[in-house]
């Protein structure tokens, strides 16, 4: 495929020797892997070292939200082990209807895998536990690819594979989203995409591929959709062109086979899913995101991101919609370096490196023009000049992703040129000191003010005694209705969290009312954040994050007997110390609306505890 092969002296072994000898040329060769996944490993808990410090009681300070809805997936997890549940349908929240969860980032082989972790140490340590493989091993994956496909020299792979698993977009993402920093999805669905074209093994890489697939969609099928769009460009582009074309028929048809074999297998795994995800009950379409809104502006391309040295330098930017979409922000330098190297490689290119190289840079303008959205931003304010993606955000699986989360297709493209050309440096004499001097100072001035600083957390509240010792049971029958007051929302997701932690523990459940997801209820079908307000959680949404306590009268007393038949709520609670997502909340508003509301409450394991007769209460 006009891409190197790993270099022989590291894939043959000398002829003719002792086992001894051998066995050190074996141990020699895993030695940079050995070296790569140890710096990997090392860098990620670094990015990841706030959590691990105490994560009972640390949060992400930029999105406790989600940070609580993958807690909430992955003790979802052990309850679907321990109970039999449809792990893409829960009844567990926003009760009475509950949630399809194949519709939303149910990371279903995660929750699996991890389901032992989870029991014996709690969703908090299986979420950064994951986070920090993820990072760890995106980075890694790509050094492997790199290594395989690409490059030759393990300094110019590890630089591609590093760039790739800690590029301000996945660095960014690292608040909170286990899907988005699964990077390592890519690169090895990419590498079993080339492996297709081995004759004679096509049943072998498509029984393969498909199974990869099956995974990548249960962990990130945003992401996995992504990887299916570049592999795709490029494939074609890399056909059509003439160096590279009779390769490319030559290796059609075991291609094709590959291909089809790969999707009977994927579309046998994944077909209930599937029909979940389309056609299942609680379905929507779109995401409840607005994509003029999550695109990339142009200039955020030549911007910094926060969490880099950069960033702390004072030379970040507030262009993103939060912290945690910061997809490009390469830095000026660094767009600067890419042009450079690709013209670079472009000049020293045989005819069939040059068909890669095509392939690769349409892939990246494609995505880059895509990331930017349906309507050309320069920093935050819409141009009026409608872009490519207004005429595909409409289309199906377009229609739920985000414009600016393909700028992460841009990440690799930038993180094989960056190795590409390393390895050309690395490899090959070139004219002068004096350029070695200019690269490398070029190579530094681009990526170190990108180097990424540690995720910043913050405190959240701890489980109370009346969860966490299960005196809860005492007051709630065997999979009955419970609600912490305020309710849980992505504002306020502690009791979303502390559902979590007791279907860890697995034994008696029981379920919440609202909750953190995607589902219907947004105009013309679409989707939308949570459920549909009623007056009863409104209520309490108000007085906790606004601080907003209304007079409560008959009229409220009848809609919250109402809303409590509606969700058959037995009881609600109010912790001592309560968090908000992004602000701090009005406990003590709370406290007061809830007594005006349903009277004196009992005490009990560090709760206010009011008892709630559907129908009768409040009296």
């Amino acid at each position: 495929m006009s891409v190197v092969e790993t270099a022989p002296s590291e894939s043959a072994e000398p002829p003719a020797v002792s086992g001894g000898a051998r066995a050190r040329a074996r141990l020699r060769s895993w030695r940079p892997n050995l070296i790569m996944g140890v710096a990997s490993l090392v860098l990620a808990a670094y990015m990841t070292n706030g959590l691990w410090r105490d994560p009972a009681t640390s949060a992400i300070a930029e999105n406790k939200g989600d940070q609580a809805f993958f807690e909430w997936i992955l003790g979802y997890g052990v309850y679907t082990l321990s109970h039999g549940a449809d792990p893409f349908y829960t009844w567990m929240m926003n009760a009475p209807l509950g949630v399809n969860l194949a519709a939303n980032t149910s990371i279903t082989v995660y929750t699996v895998l991890f389901s032992p972790l989870t029991f014996l140490a709690g969703p908090q340590v299986s979420f950064v536990a994951i986070l920090t493989l993820n990072l760890a091993g995106s980075a890694f994956a790509w050094w492997l690819f790199l290594r395989r496909y690409l490059v030759r020299n393990p300094a110019a792979a590890a630089l591609g594979g590093i760039f790739c698993g800690f590029a301000p977009g996945f660095v960014s993402h690292a608040n909170g989203h286990l899907n988005w920093t699964a990077g390592w999805v890519a690169p090895v669905v990419l590498w079993w995409v080339l492996k297709l074209r081995e004759p004679g093994r096509w049943i072998r890489n498509g029984v393969v591929l498909g199974i990869l697939i099956a995974v990548g969609f249960s962990i990130a099928a945003e992401g996995l959709f992504f990887t299916a769009l570049a592999s795709g460009i490029f494939l074609a582009v890399w056909s059509l062109l003439p160096a590279t074309r009779h390769e490319a028929r030559a290796a059609l048809p075991t291609v094709l086979a590959g291909l089809v074999t790969a999707a009977v297998i994927a579309l046998g795994l994944l077909m209930y899913p599937l029909y979940m995800h389309f056609d299942g009950p609680r379905t929507f379409t779109g995401t409840g995101f607005n994509q003029f809104y999550y695109s990339e502006g142009l200039a955020a391309y030549f911007e910094y991101p926060t969490r880099s040295i950069a960033g702390s330098l004072g030379w970040g930017n507030d262009l993103a919609p939060n912290a945690t979409e910061e997809t490009s922000y390469f830095g000026a330098p660094l767009m600067v370096l890419i042009v450079v190297a690709f013209v670079t490689l472009w000049r020293r290119a045989e005819a069939g490196r040059r068909s890669t190289l095509a392939a690769l840079i349409t892939v990246g303008v494609v995505f880059f023009v895509l990331s930017l959205g349906p309507e050309l931003k320069i920093f935050k304010p819409l141009t009026g000049i409608w872009l490519p993606y207004q005429a595909l955000m409409h289309l199906p699986l377009f229609d739920s992703a985000l414009p600016a989360r393909l700028a992460l297709v841009v990440v690799g493209v930038f993180g094989i040129v960056l190795a590409l050309t390393a390895d050309r440096l690395l490899s090959e004499p070139l004219p002068s000191v004096t350029s070695h001097t200019v690269w490398a100072a070029g190579y530094a001035l681009a990526l170190l003010p990108l180097f990424p600083l540690p995720i910043v957390t913050e405190h959240r509240a701890p489980e109370p005694a009346f969860i966490a010792d299960g005196i809860w049971r005492d007051y709630v029958s065997d999979n009955g209705v419970l609600s912490t007051l305020p309710f849980a929302t992505t504002d306020m997701a502690d009791g979303q969290r502390w559902q979590a932690y007791t279907m860890a523990r697995a034994g008696k459940q029981f379920r919440i009312p609202d909750g953190y997801f995607l589902g219907p209820g947004g105009p013309d079908g679409t989707g939308q954040i949570g459920a549909s307000a009623r007056n009863t959680d409104w209520l309490f949404f108000r007085a906790a994050f606004y601080g907003y306590m209304q007079p409560i009268d008959d009229f409220d007393r009848e809609r919250a007997r109402e809303d409590f038949k509606y969700w058959n709520i037995e009881a609600v609670f109010l912790a001592d110390d309560i968090t908000g997502s992004h602000s701090q909340l009005y406990r003590s508003a709370v406290e007061i609306t809830a007594t005006d509301l349903l009277g004196q409450p009992e005490r009990v394991g560090g709760v206010l505890l009011w008892r709630i007769r559907p129908g009768v209460d409040p009296q």
